[in-house]
């Protein structure tokens, strides 16, 4: 078995791009297609649950299916399960009056949630936290009051303390007990390993939890920099299709972008270099060197012949 429960995780560790498949409108959420995506030629599978069903039977069942067909060849239990979830990240007040989604996905076991919508640090923040056990505390302001000074009556708000690197401190997880017994076994882990290790990674490095961000409008672009600085995210992506809607296009605009997306989409992929950040963007068979050689290490495009071409071109190892 590898040494860790996360594929995308361990390659990404290694620079090595990862692929995705799986529809952004939902997928079936049966044990047997988790059985048959066991075998998937793809690092994760992505669940579309913005747009789809927020089924939560249907993904304990394909949770179940994927882990009785594993391990997979590369020795991993399962491939990778990230889900986008319904919530938009405009303010953190949207984020943690809708923080029970995130609870709800991670209790079935899977290994990353997807934030759309991402229009600032603060909603990132709140989003990060809630997917966070309290006793996890990298990253967190040490600034702020101990339990027991909370127990009497101290004020749990963060003053805005910064690290090292003048990005603004996380607040205390707010992920409490009562799924870790249905998503542990989903990681082969007993309830204790998987409480500490469902930390978000690479702000924990021993974490398997991977966050993500979608900026998909202009507030996400114009916040990005900020955004991206938010300790706890593991990826971010430009999302074409809301953002072209945002400047009027009534039709994606494919690639080569108009002159103000290619702007955004540069942007980003700077802010993510900045910050360690994998950036996700889609790819083809004809141009998937070039965008690994940009900086791309998230492949979507749900083209299998677009990832044998690029795990070529990296000399990639580990198997699929």
């Amino acid at each position: 078995m590898s040494r860790r429960i996360n594929r995308c995780i361990e390659l990404l560790e290694q620079d090595q791009a990862i692929y995705y498949d799986g529809p952004h409108s939902g997928h079936v959420l049966t044990s047997a297609q988790g059985g048959i995506d066991a075998a998937t030629w793809a690092d994760y599978m992505n669940v579309g649950m913005e747009h789809g069903c927020f089924d939560m039977t249907g993904l304990a069942a394909y949770m179940r299916g994927m882990v009785e067909a594993g391990p997979t060849r590369s020795g991993h239990l399962t491939p990778a399960v990230i889900v986008e979830a319904p919530v938009n990240g405009i303010d953190a007040a949207h984020v943690r009056y809708n923080a029970w989604q995130f609870r709800q996905i991670l209790g079935r076991g899977v290994h990353g949630i997807l934030l759309c919508q991402a229009e600032s640090a603060d909603a990132v923040r709140a989003f990060v936290e809630s997917c966070r056990y309290p006793h996890n505390t990298i990253g967190v302001d040490p600034s702020l009051p101990s339990p027991m000074a909370r127990m009497e009556g101290a004020i749990r708000a963060s003053d805005g303390g910064t690290d090292a690197a003048g990005r603004k401190l996380l607040g205390i997880g707010t992920r409490g007990r009562g799924s870790e017994a249905t998503a542990a076994p989903m990681w082969g882990l007993s309830v204790e390993d998987y409480m500490d290790r469902c930390d978000p990674w690479p702000l924990n490095p021993k974490g398997e939890l991977l966050l993500g961000v979608k900026l998909e409008s202009p507030e996400g672009v114009a916040n990005c920099e900020e955004i991206l600085a938010v300790p706890g995210l593991g990826f971010a992506e430009m999302g074409p299709g809301d953002l072209s809607l945002a400047l009027g296009y009534r039709t994606i605009p494919r690639e080569p972008y108009p002159a103000e997306m290619q702007i955004a989409r540069d942007r980003i992929l700077a802010a993510c270099r900045k910050n360690g950040v994998a950036f996700l963007q889609s790819c083809t068979a004809d141009n998937v060197i070039v965008r690994i050689e940009e900086g791309v290490r998230i492949i979507a495009g749900h083209s299998e012949t677009c990832a044998i071409r690029g795990r070529a071109h990296q000399k990639r190892k580990l198997p699929v």
